[in-house]
């Protein structure tokens, strides 16, 4: 208890008296609320790790994380929704405390529309769908259901959180209008009032438990001219991840609407896989999005950092009966990505477009002890040739062959590993792997494109098979290294199925060439 208490003395101390310098620095900053979004739905992290993670981002400036809990959150009157790697109600609550002693607000997102596989796929909410093959959708219609379900798992949130806000998720309606009641309803009022009227059912139900409903912008931007049928408390998050404002419609609209707004730029998203990081788009998101929002008045900026797309494989036993659903695209958990966490922190403090260049100059001085030209090498070995591979082509302005791409990706890596850091040497690990892993699967993509070549034949198989066999042993090096830096990060069970994961293509290849039985 002794100890305990010195602990808690400990991190009451550490807020209270942060260095003029840091007060003074944030004091710059244009946002009121200055967050982080952590996303859950696949790559649990360790309580420990979220604690740990949690404290980093408050040194740094940070006073709000949105926890997308999805399964891990342990929702009392449904217990069907809590997935294996839950968090008991104890830690959840643990963790808001402990996040309120060092100054951070802990908003809870609970997904209320789309993007709800991880409920609907139980038979219990089957009469909520919109659709009974694709689970990822509330029906709007469901609305006495559904305000069932969501005062619950709402309540149950308000009951641990201390924030003000609850947010309600509302982003990526795709089957909008697609049942025939909707599809009715849509024809005769139009999808703005389908949409509005789900959403402000959902606001209301937040409000009444006395908090304040967040959502995000996407949709509401293509009908901006209801709005307004929402309550005027509600806060929307405008996502931008390096595109044009209105993406998603007439933004101004949106400016005009009187609501609170909040921007959110990404660190991880789409085209963003195991096998792809794209550093440099990432790092102009943060350049330019972050002193745009700023200029235009918005009170709050959350950093996104998605695990998965949101989209999901489901795998049928009958035509009728979904067995499981898999997350499609997972990408390289949060631990790799402290530099791009530091960009973030640094550029809200004053809003201002941050020096790329000069800051991987900075930070690779201070958290590696590199020179300007080591820094130089590190950062373009990173940016190199960041493009995706889609049905064995390189998808990019220029015309490259995969050939071309793995033979740049080899010079990254061993450029990579000339770099010898003199210190915080277990993150730097984190930049080979990643490179590693990126240059197995364009062997990979090699091959494939080999195999699939109308001049493949049999007796070329050995040879394919040797290269495949040689590929699975560097393979499980890879995977050795992954659990190694990440074995306090994520949970035991959760590294062993990313590694199986990202190796199922070449090990399903080989097993196919070999007539395996």
């Amino acid at each position: 208890m002794f100890k305990r208490g010195i602990v808690i003395l400990s991190l009451l101390l550490a807020t209270v008296f942060k260095t003029s310098a840091q007060i003074n620095t944030m004091s710059q900053s244009p946002f009121i609320v200055k967050g982080f979004h952590i996303d859950l739905r696949i790559q649990v992290m360790t309580m420990d790790a979220l604690k740990s993670f949690a404290l980093k981002l408050s040194k740094a400036g940070i006073n709000t994380i949105i926890m997308e809990w999805e399964g891990t959150y342990p929702f009392t009157k449904h217990p069907l929704i809590p997935n294996r790697y839950a968090y008991s109600k104890d830690e959840i609550i643990g963790f808001i405390n402990y996040c309120n002693l060092i100054g951070v607000d802990v908003i809870p997102l609970q997904q209320s529309f789309g993007h709800v596989e991880y409920i609907l796929r139980n038979d219990r909410y089957k009469d909520l769908r919109e659709d009974q093959k694709d689970f990822s959708q509330v029906c709007p219609l469901q609305t006495e259901q559904d305000k069932a379900l969501f005062t619950d798992l709402y309540t149950d949130l308000a009951s641990t959180h201390t924030s003000k806000y609850i947010h309600i998720g509302g982003d990526e309606t795709y089957l909008l209008g697609h049942d025939e009641r909707c599809r009715l309803k849509a024809a005769k009022e139009g999808k703005s009032k389908l949409y509005i009227d789900y959403i402000k059912t959902l606001c209301d139900i937040v409000i009444k438990l006395g908090k304040t409903p967040v959502l995000w912008a996407d949709i509401a931007l293509k009908y901006p001219d209801a709005i307004k049928l929402l309550p005027k408390g509600t806060v929307f998050i405008d996502w931008n991840y390096g595109w044009e404002m209105n993406r998603f419609g007439d933004h101004q609209k949106l400016m005009e609407s009187g609501y609170e707004i909040w921007g959110s730029p990404a660190l991880r998203s789409s085209p963003d896989n195991y096998f792809l990081t794209q550093w440099e788009k990432h790092f102009k998101n943060i350049h330019d999005f972050v002193p745009a929002v700023a200029s235009l008045g918005y009170k709050g900026i959350v950093m996104t950092s998605w695990s998965t797309s949101g989209q999901y494989s489901p795998v049928f036993e009958s035509e009728n009966e979904m067995a499981e659903e898999y997350a499609i695209r997972h990408v390289y958990p949060l631990s790799g990505f402290n530099m791009l966490v530091a960009a973030y922190t640094e550029s809200i403090t004053n809003a201002k477009p941050i020096n790329i260049e000069s800051f991987i100059t900075r930070y690779c001085k201070e958290r590696y002890g590199f020179d300007a030209d080591e820094s130089a090498r590190f950062w373009h070995a990173l940016k190199i040739t960041p493009y995706e591979i889609r049905n064995g082509k390189v998808v990019s302005a220029v015309q490259f062959s995969v050939k071309q791409i793995l033979d740049s990706t080899k010079m990254a890596l061993e450029t990579l590993y000339k770099l010898k850091p003199d210190k915080n040497k277990d993150e730097f690990e984190h930049y080979r792997l990643m490179t590693g892993i990126r240059v197995n699967y364009l062997q990979f993509q090699d091959i494939l494109q080999r195999v699939n070549s109308p001049s493949f034949t049999v007796s070329m198989v050995p040879e394919v098979l040797l290269e495949l066999k040689n590929l699975m042993i560097s393979e499980e090096v890879l995977d050795l290294h992954f659990s190694q830096l990440n074995k306090n990060f994520l949970n035991a069970s959760e590294i062993e199925a990313e590694n199986n994961l990202r190796n199922l293509r070449v090990q399903l290849l080989y097993d196919r060439l070999s007539r395996n039985k």
